[in-house]
């Protein structure tokens, strides 16, 4: 069997290094060829040592001399890029078959894109990517001709569930949601909320970004932009659900009635094998769903009162154009504000409501400038109210 050449833009974060760990599980089915980090040259050291990719890629110049300079007593020296030139390389790199895309944020948007151009089959993990673009990212891959297997365990749940169905018997997609850490919390107990408090999820490890999206719920937020575009449901056709065990992973409602569920302990390893060898499936080594031993399952409607970042999610993605990349942009610097201290957990959103607000949509046809472009000024804006909230 001809090994599976993979590609990783994101290397060294939790989706990355579950990725990896996948490849060493089954290494007769993978190779890795490239690799995106960021920052942790540390880990990604030792990930060129153990995986030996041809090519890899980190943030700065200085990180890659830094790099370069900690390769030169190995006996595997990989080429050396940096920044949005680098990761377009790893991406689209010419010998891989499939871009495992997992860097965090809208920063992952334009590598994909180019590996997309390329005919790289995507493991999708970036939600932010089809949220602030998703029209045009879908278009691409079809025009392409290349698969979008997901890799949140929400929508690898939908696509399992989807399979062998239907479209037009489908009702609706119901997405579940750990409810982070704070669900069961008073809006008096969110006000003191710190950066530590909110790190700590019950059930997953995740990097900071994501358990910070997860504790305000924007993370389910964007799951539903995702979901959209991902499986062209409407919006009005996606509910949540809050289930604080993390074992249905998602469900598909039909027309008759059938719910169909997809269920497994809270491994991420699990959906990434799925999209690694997608249509088959891989003997991951992983504790087995004991649902005798579970006994409850529980799921809550979400309470959009306490947690406003689902609303203004669904606001977004109603809107279209280009307000959820405004959206997904204001979020990302409130985020940073928290986890700095400069604002309040309860501020979050609304530093993003005040940003959404301000916007105005161009009616024109959505194009990547535009995209871009708001991307900036949101960044810009909520940079701005961060700021003026910080002074004393």
């Amino acid at each position: 069997m001809t090994k599976k050449a993979i590609s990783i833009l994101g290397s060294t974060g939790s989706i990355g290094v579950n990725t990896l760990e996948v490849v060493r599980q089954f290494p007769d089915r993978f190779e890795v060829v490239a690799l995106a980090a960021g920052r942790n040259i540390d880990l990604l050291c030792e990930q060129i040592r153990v995986f030996r990719p041809e090519l890899v890629s980190v943030l700065d110049q200085h990180l890659a001399v830094q790099l370069q300079q900690r390769l030169q007593s190995e006996s595997h020296q990989p080429e050396v890029f940096f920044g949005h030139e680098g990761y377009e390389r790893v991406a689209a790199y010419p010998k891989s078959r499939m871009l495992v895309s997992a860097m965090v944020g809208a920063a992952g948007l334009l590598p994909t894109l180019a590996a997309i151009e390329a005919g790289k089959d995507l493991a999708l993990a970036n939600k932010e990517i089809l949220v602030i673009a998703g029209e045009i990212v879908m278009r691409l891959a079809k025009s392409k001709g290349i698969n979008i297997l997901p890799v949140d365990s929400e929508h690898s749940a939908i696509f399992q569930a989807l399979h062998g169905n239907h479209r037009e018997a489908l009702k609706r997609i119901l997405l579940t949601a750990s409810g982070g850490p704070f669900f069961a919390s008073t809006r008096d107990e969110l006000a003191k909320v710190t950066p530590e408090a909110a790190l700590r999820h019950p059930n997953w490890t995740m990097g900071k970004k994501i358990t910070i999206d997860s504790a305000t719920l924007m993370n389910k937020g964007l799951e539903v932009i995702e979901a959209h575009w991902l499986f062209d449901v409407p919006v009005e056709q996606i509910a949540i659900h809050i289930h604080p065990e993390s074992i249905v992973h998602s469900m598909v409602e039909y027309i008759d009635g059938s719910v169909i569920a997809q269920m497994g302990i809270p491994d991420m390893k699990i959906p990434i094998a799925y999209a690694l060898a997608y249509p088959e499936r891989l003997p991951v080594q992983s504790p087995p769903l004991d649902l005798f031993r579970l006994r409850n399952l529980n799921f809550y409607p979400p309470d959009e009162d306490k947690f406003p970042c689902l609303r203004l999610a669904y606001e977004a993605c109603r809107h279209g154009s280009t307000m959820p990349a405004v959206l997904n942009a204001a979020n990302e610097v409130a985020v940073d504000a928290f986890l700095d201290g400069r604002i309040a957990f309860l501020e979050i959103p609304q530093v993003i409501e005040k940003v959404m607000k301000a916007h105005q949509i161009n009616a024109a046809s959505l194009t990547l400038e535009a995209i871009l472009e708001a991307d900036q000024w949101a960044r810009q804006e909520a940079g701005k109210i961060t700021s003026v909230q910080n002074d004393p």
